[in-house]
């Protein structure tokens, strides 16, 4: 029963705080509208808040005072606005004091950047009029008065050149080109009336100058114009006599063209009934040149067919020698090179066999050496020698008939003569030798025929 009061004071409390809390949301809430932006700066953050900035365009507006939750605020329109030089005093290039009023609009691009060059509005207007001011006053100082007042949209496009850097600085830029409305002159100063006084006095000059010769021109003209009628009548008349000549001469050659056309158009008829004929000739001749091309080209096309079944012959007679030429060459040359082939073979084999051709070498030896001893057979028969062999055996005497030029031949040929003078024929054939020393031609005896024991004993020497 005690708890029941202590709750409802509880809930009591709470929704009287709820209550408050509720108030001051809607006291504190702030809505920026459409042509504003407002940089909130909280302990933590800035955030700008408006229309086209991700943050939205709600806020709410804690004083600066309550702890972690109060934020200050600088608002700053994001429409263009101007700003205006009233009797801004300045000098010309010559130092020539006058007076102007210029205008300039602008707009915020960076309301960041803005919100951390100014506190408020008022800090930035004050800042763009001074750059204003700086701009204005170093174009002017560099040019004269005169051209001054003549070039005025001139001068507004470079006062804006002058300040669009310097207003990047601080997030603005310029909307459109400066402005300048008026120039006057200062206090105690006369130069922008004698301008205008000069000028006025120009342009009167000019007004009369342009009078005078208005009148001049107006007189000129009447004379002009007097002139010219009396020129027009003069050729008014001059016009109808040559008319008159013109149309005389215009009927004459009329009548001398119309004779001419009628002889013109007989000529043409004889032209036409000869052109008649000539085409009947031509067309005859056509048709006649026609028939000999066709005849020719017949005559042609045979002769031609003719040619080229000749040609064909020939060709195929042609073709006809030269393979049976080539074939019996072929023939021919198998046959000739059957031989060489067949050696070609051979000594290829030979080449591949070391054994066969040291056989080939012996035989070759063979018969070089069968045809030294033949003709040395040959020689000893005309050369008409004996060899007497008188050792135990035939071996151990001369064993070549070349030993008869050494010296061991020598020795054996005394030993043999020596053993030939001992026979009864040999003493009788020394003693004639012996003998023969005078001038008396002594027959030579008869050769005795070896037996067949020597003569056996000869050939196997041989």
């Amino acid at each position: 029963m005690l708890n029941i009061p202590f709750l409802s004071v509880g809930l009591i409390l709470v929704g009287i705080l709820l209550v408050f809390v509720i108030i001051l949301a809607i006291l504190f809430r702030k809505v920026v509208s459409t042509n504003m932006v407002h940089i909130v700066q909280s302990s933590h953050k800035t955030t700008p808040y408006g229309t086209g900035n991700n943050s939205g365009n709600v806020y709410y507006r804690w004083p600066s005072w309550i702890p972690r939750f109060g934020v200050t605020v600088i608002e700053l329109p994001v429409s263009n606005f101007d700003r205006s030089l009233k009797g801004y005093e300045a000098y010309d290039k010559d130092r020539v004091p006058f007076m102007v009023d210029v205008t300039a609009f602008f707009r915020i691009a960076d309301t960041a950047r803005a919100a951390q060059r100014v506190a408020s509005m008022g800090d930035l207007d004050e800042q763009l009029d001074l750059i204003v001011q700086g701009a204005v006053r170093k174009v002017l100082a560099s040019d004269v008065i005169d051209k001054i007042m003549l070039e005025r949209a001139q001068f507004g496009d470079l006062f804006t050149n002058e300040v669009t850097e310097q207003l990047a600085e601080w997030g603005v830029e310029p909307v459109k080109a400066m402005e300048l409305m008026d120039i006057r002159d200062s206090h105690d100063s006369h130069v922008i009336s004698n301008i205008m006084a000069k000028k006025k006095s120009h342009i009167e000059m000019e007004s009369r100058k342009e009078v005078a010769s208005n009148k001049r021109e107006a007189e000129m003209a009447e004379i002009t114009a007097q002139r010219e009628v009396d020129i027009q009548r003069q050729q008014a008349e001059q016009a109808v006599g040559e008319r008159t000549a013109e149309k005389e001469k215009v009927v004459g050659i009329a009548q001398q063209k119309a004779s001419q056309e009628v002889k013109t158009e007989e000529a043409n008829t004889k032209a036409k009934e000869m052109a008649v004929v000539k085409v009947g000739q031509v067309q005859q001749a056509e048709i006649d040149r026609d028939a000999a091309i066709v005849a020719a080209d017949q005559q042609r096309e045979v002769a031609i067919r003719e040619a080229d079944g000749k040609l064909e012959a020939a060709k195929r007679e042609a073709e006809g020698v030269r393979v049976n030429g080539v074939a019996k060459g072929e023939a021919e040359q198998a046959i000739l090179m059957a031989p060489v082939n067949a050696q070609i073979a051979l000594a290829e084999k030979i080449a591949s066999l070391p054994e066969y051709q040291e056989y080939l070498r012996a035989i070759e030896a063979i018969g070089a050496y069968r045809t030294v001893g033949s003709e040395q057979a040959k020689a000893l028969q005309s050369a008409d020698v004996k060899v007497i062999s008188n050792a135990g055996k035939p071996g151990e005497g001369m064993t070549n008939v070349m030993d008869l030029f050494t010296s061991k031949g020598g020795t054996h040929l005394a030993s043999a003569v020596e053993a030939f003078a001992q026979s009864p024929l040999g003493k009788s054939i020394m003693g004639k030798l012996a003998n023969s020393t005078s001038d008396k031609v002594v027959d030579t005896p008869e050769k005795p025929q070896p037996t067949e024991e020597e003569q056996t004993q000869l050939d196997e020497e041989k």
